[in-house]
């Protein structure tokens, strides 16, 4: 259970209570067909990606440190089985972590990086559901950190310091859900709402920089093309950041109205089998899957929480997750996911990217959709 004194400290921040939207699930997310249940499917994601070893980019042998996908799937787990009330699913969990605390410290990334500091994301999520302190101290090391210059910082460092950003800030869009699922959660867990004006001030430098008059965004300044999986971390950024963001707060219209934009963009690139694709703009590419599962989730939480039209929205996420799941193998592997991706000023470059099966960049959104649709 959350901590009751975190909830009630939200709830005073917000100034309103849960919308009606939110409290009961829409029908359009009700009567799956059979074999795209939201329960069935997360739990055989979760199951699969608890009993195997921690990621290593698809590689073998045990990863130097904890990954970023691996935090996403993790933190999609978690959030999974705290909707479903599966408490054995929460222990398994949690026990994922208990290496970390002891033999196998090396994996705990050092916070010196936007993809290494989003691991305090999972510590976090594990005091939200256990309320041990362990969890909690390990996890705001990493969120304070974000915004504490390193010694021997960089001038663009310095720069991105002076203006009240993280110094881990680079303008890849990426950023826009590992440096806002950290702080989110820092302040889901203590209710310092320094955490969440950090997250909202790094989210709206972004936005005004790189949002296109389509709402989509391309990769980075030098880089412009409307890669598929950095389009979904904006999205689930957006999310996370607006499903706790107070309604009087200074940010949240210039955030609504970004997410609003983005969602009417992408709508219209969905194509005929519900899904989207490894450039946005270029339908001879592939259909990818993590995209499509960031985007799925993004639209249920907008729906579910009144910022999307249901008629206009709801079967856009319900498509596209009957659709994807069918992506999902014997084995709870998602396949044709986008291989791990730098930026790079050649669309060839993205159109080249292998297809993967397993891929955690893949097996996290499934985790984050099916979380949402069973969520109150």
């Amino acid at each position: 259970m959350r901590k009751l004194r975190i909830h009630l400290a939200i709830v005073a921040l917000t100034g309103l209570l849960t919308p009606f939207s939110s409290v009961f699930a829409q029908k359009i997310f009700k009567d799956w067909p059979m074999g795209t249940e939201p329960a069935a499917i997360g739990l055989f994601v979760a199951n699969h990606y608890v009993s195997g070893p921690f990621y290593n980019f698809g590689n073998p042998g045990q990863p130097q440190s904890i990954t970023y996908p691996e935090v996403c799937t993790w933190y999609g787990a978690l959030q999974f089985a705290e909707a479903s009330g599966n408490k054995d699913l929460a222990q398994k969990l949690a026990l994922r972590y208990e290496p970390l605390l002891a033999q196998s410290q090396s994996l705990v990334p050092r916070a010196d990086h936007v993809d290494h500091s989003v691991f305090g994301a999972v510590p976090l999520e594990l005091y939200l559901q256990t309320n041990q302190s362990k969890y909690l101290e390990a996890g705001k090391a990493f969120a304070d950190q974000q915004w504490q210059l390193p010694d021997n910082p960089q001038a663009s460092q310095q720069e991105y310091q002076s203006k009240g950003l993280s110094w881990q800030t680079r303008m890849w869009i990426d950023d826009m859900y590992m440096i806002t699922l950290l702080q989110v959660e820092a302040f889901r867990a203590t209710g310092n709402k320094e955490y969440l004006d950090r997250a909202a001030r790094e989210m709206v430098v972004y936005l005004d920089a790189m949002q296109q008059p389509d709402g989509l965004f391309f990769h980075a300044p030098d880089a412009k093309f409307l890669w598929g999986r950095g389009n979904g971390w904006v999205a689930a950024g957006m999310t996370e950041l607006l499903s706790v963001l107070p309604s009087g707060h200074a940010d949240r219209t210039k955030i609504m109205d970004s997410y609003k934009k983005m969602m009417a963009g992408l709508k219209k690139l969905q194509d005929k089998n519900y899904m989207w694709h490894q450039l946005l703009d270029d339908p001879t590419s592939f259909a990818e899957t993590s995209c499509t599962g960031m985007f799925t989730y993004s639209i249920i939480v907008g729906v579910k929480k009144g910022w999307l039209d249901e008629k206009e929205y709801g079967l856009v996420a319900k498509n596209a997750w009957t659709t994807l799941v069918k992506y999902i193998n014997e084995s709870g592997d998602v396949k044709d996911v986008c291989e791990g991706t730098n930026k790079k000023n050649d669309q060839q470059y993205y159109l080249n990217r292998n297809r993967v099966t397993g891929d955690l960049h893949g097996q996290a959104p499934v985790l984050w959709a099916a979380a949402a649709l069973l969520a109150n």
